[in-house]
């Protein structure tokens, strides 16, 4: 196992120099020329990694790049790598927050979340085959639209991860700790309409689409439960017009996080049920399920106790974490096959203006995740 932490060690400043190549290439999750050139960055490293690569075209996202590298055994079923390369800065941030590599942390958009996970996957696949191969295929799937919901790859990581025999997701870790359970994610959309009036010649004329918000807002925070995990949040509100006209028309977004399957069917049930609670609303209801619940199974935990093991030969203690945040392993989860996600970037700051990687861990993250495949 060392030797994989030697080769990584030796190959540090060039693990850095990647990072900095994929940093300054901005993705923002609704750039498509933008994205689309990154997505030939990331071709490239895999490239250069011995993978066959080919591009997904998408007409309105951004590209998606899919890796395949061949193992001894062809007959069993692959490892699927996850790493996403949009971020949710917009383009031009790289003038006002630069890559910079100083006192041994790394800075710049998109830094911890996720591209160095991306180039600290491609390095502990170079590791493996400078100590003779896989044993098991592997297929490295680079999405272009996970931070708004992996809207157009969703399909493609499904598909991939019913052929898979595991999941490795280089998101950032939780403190170096790795991730086995995520909440999932409900989002939702209320588009209420009333009848407007004048508030003080004829006031019971109007239906006011304010007052059925209050209402159905006390009625969803009733859904949250945080002993089974389950939090509600009434993120966006738009309503009315003056403070002198009974408000014809309200809106608003609904985030839901939920841990389990079961809590996901209690919430979708409720919301489908949902109905206007005075005469004269309409109430349109959109929305749903973005991402399932990612929960530590039997198979999950069997997992993390391989990679805790590796962890182990390297000089790591390796802890879990559960999550409120969502990922693309929650639809691998959902399909079945045992996930580890949290395999990238020991850091700090997601999409925030102090985002950081610590830079001395790559190559020991790298050996972590390149002996974990070999495990497999």
């Amino acid at each position: 196992m060392p030797t994989y932490l030697k080769y990584l060690e030796d190959h540090f400043e060039e693990m850095i120099a990647d990072v900095k190549t994929v940093v300054e290439a901005e993705s923002p999750s609704t750039d498509k020329p933008l994205l689309d050139r990154t997505a030939n960055v990331v071709g490239d490293l895999l490239t250069q990694s011995g993978f066959e690569v080919i591009t997904i075209p998408e007409s309105v996202g951004g590209n998606h790049v899919r890796g395949y590298l061949p193992g001894r055994d062809r007959e069993a079923a692959p490892i699927l790598i996850l790493a996403h390369y949009d971020t949710v800065w917009k383009a031009g941030t790289l003038a006002d927050m630069p890559f910079s590599y100083r006192d041994g942390v790394m800075r710049g958009p998109g830094v911890f979340d996720m591209k160095t996970g991306l180039v600290q996957a491609v390095w502990a696949i170079r590791a493996l085959q400078e100590q003779g191969g896989l044993r098991r295929s592997v297929v490295f799937l680079s999405n272009s639209d996970e931070e708004i919901g992996s809207v157009y790859s969703r399909p493609l990581i499904e598909e991939e991860a019913e052929r898979a025999y595991a999941a490795l997701v280089f998101e950032a870790s939780h403190h170096g700790a790795l991730k086995t359970a995520r909440k999932g994610t409900c989002i939702y959309e209320w588009r209420i309409r009333g009848r407007a009036a004048h508030a003080g010649l004829d006031p019971t004329a109007g239906v006011s689409a304010i007052d059925e918000l209050a209402d159905q807002i006390v009625a969803i925070r009733a859904l949250a439960n945080p002993e089974m995990g389950t939090t509600v949040n009434v993120g966006v509100v738009h309503a009315g017009t003056r403070s002198n006209v009974v408000a014809a028309e309200a809106q608003a977004a609904i985030d839901i996080r939920v841990a389990s399957g079961a809590e996901a069917e209690r919430v979708v049930d409720f919301m489908r049920r949902l109905a206007p609670r005075r005469e004269g609303i309409q109430l349109e209801v959109s929305g749903g399920l973005n991402r399932p619940p990612m929960e530590r199974t039997p198979r999950v935990a069997e997992l993390f106790e391989v990679a805790r093991a590796v962890g182990h030969s390297l000089g790591l203690d390796l802890a879990e974490a559960s999550v409120g945040g969502a990922s693309d392993g929650n639809f691998c989860a959902a399909r079945g096959i045992p996930v580890v996600d949290g395999l990238g970037a020991v850091g700090n700051g997601a999409h925030a203006a102090d985002e950081h990687v610590i830079a001395e861990t790559m190559p020991v993250r790298a050996a972590l995740a390149a002996g974990l495949i070999a495990r497999l």
